[in-house]
C-alpha cells in the first residue's frame, strides 16, 4: 500500500508537467495541420507533394507508441491490441512492419518478427529534435517507396482517468475535401507550392511529437489512476486482515480465560 501510494504521488507530479506540455502545443499542431490540409486541397494534381502520393498499398508501417514501464492498467495492452487488430484484420493481406516506441511494444511485436526499429530510448530525452529524427526516417521510408502507408497508434490524453486510443494516418497526407463555396483570402509568398513543401516536413514532425507527448501524458494519468485503485484495494485488504486478526486474537484470549476459569474451578472442587 505504501509503495502504490508513493507511485501514485510520483505519477501525479509528473502528470502535471506532461499535461501542461501537451495542452500548450495542441492548438499550434491543430492549426498547422488545418492550414496544410487546406493548402494541399487547393493544389493542382500535377503540383502535389511527394508526401501526398497515393499508391497501391502493399507495405504498411505502424508506429506503435507505448511506455517503457508497466503498472499503468490497460494503457499498453490496449495499444498492442489495436496494433494487432490492424495487422491481423485491416491489413491482413499486406506486409506489415512495426516501429516500436516504448519497450512494451517492442517486447510484444519482436516476438512476431515485425519490429524494424526500436525507439524506446526516446523517453530518456523527449524533445522535439529527437522526435524529428524519427519523423525524418519515416518520411524517407515513404518517399523511397519502402512503405506505401504509415500509421501511428497511440493513447490520446483526455483527462487523468480517460485515455482514447487513436489511429492516425501519418503518410501519405490526406488533404481535406475542398469546398468550392469557400475561398481562402490569403496572399502567398513566395508561392503556394513552395509554402506547402516547407510546411509538410514541419507538420509531420509536429504531428509525431504531439502523438508521443499525448501518449506520455496518458501514461502518467493511467498509472496514477491504476495506483490509486491499487492503494484503495490494499487499504481495504488491510482493514479486512486487521478485523480478522482482532477476531482471532479475541478468540484466543477468550479461550485462555476459559482455561484459567476451568482450572480454578477444578482446584476448588
Amino acid at each position: 500500500m505504501q509503495i502504490t501510494s508513493a507511485m501514485k504521488m510520483v505519477s501525479a507530479a509528473k502528470l502535471k508537467k506532461a499535461q501542461d506540455a501537451i495542452t500548450a502545443m495542441r492548438p499550434y499542431s491543430n492549426k498547422l495541420t488545418e492550414l496544410l490540409q487546406s493548402l494541399s486541397a487547393t493544389l493542382d494534381a500535377d503540383s502535389g507533394s511527394k508526401y501526398a502520393e497515393q499508391r497501391e498499398v502493399k507495405n504498411v508501417l505502424i508506429v506503435s507508441v507505448t511506455s517503457n514501464r508497466g503498472l499503468c492498467g490497460a494503457f499498453n495492452s490496449n495499444i498492442i491490441k489495436q496494433t494487432n487488430n490492424l495487422i491481423n484484420n485491416v491489413y491482413a493481406t499486406k506486409n506489415v512492419s512495426v516501429i516500436a516506441i516504448g519497450k512494451k511494444a517492442n517486447d510484444a511485436f519482436a516476438k512476431q518478427n515485425r519490429v524494424i526499429a526500436n525507439k524506446s530510448d526516446i523517453y530518456d530525452d523527449l524533445t522535439f529534435d529527437n522526435v524529428a529524427e524519427i519523423a525524418e526516417m519515416l518520411m524517407e521510408k515513404f518517399v523511397s517507396g519502402e512503405f506505401d502507408k504509415i500509421e501511428i497508434v497511440y493513447n490520446h490524453f483526455k483527462n487523468a482517468a480517460t485515455q482514447i486510443i487513436l489511429t492516425e494516418q501519418f503518410l501519405p497526407i490526406v488533404p481535406i475535401e475542398s469546398d468550392d463555396n469557400v475561398t481562402l483570402d490569403y496572399v502567398f509568398e513566395p508561392s503556394k507550392v513552395e509554402i506547402v513543401e516547407e510546411l509538410i516536413p514541419k507538420s509531420l514532425k509536429t504531428q509525431l511529437y504531439k502523438g508521443i507527448r499525448d501518449s506520455f501524458a496518458s501514461e502518467h494519468g493511467a498509472r496514477m489512476t491504476a495506483m490509486h485503485k491499487a492503494t484503495d484495494n490494499a487499504t481495504e485488504l488491510r482493514d479486512q486482515l486487521k478485523l480478522t486478526y482482532n477476531k482471532a486474537r479475541q478468540a484466543a484470549i477468550t479461550n485462555e480465560i476459559l482455561e484459567i476459569v476451568g482450572g480454578a474451578e477444578a482446584l476448588n472442587n
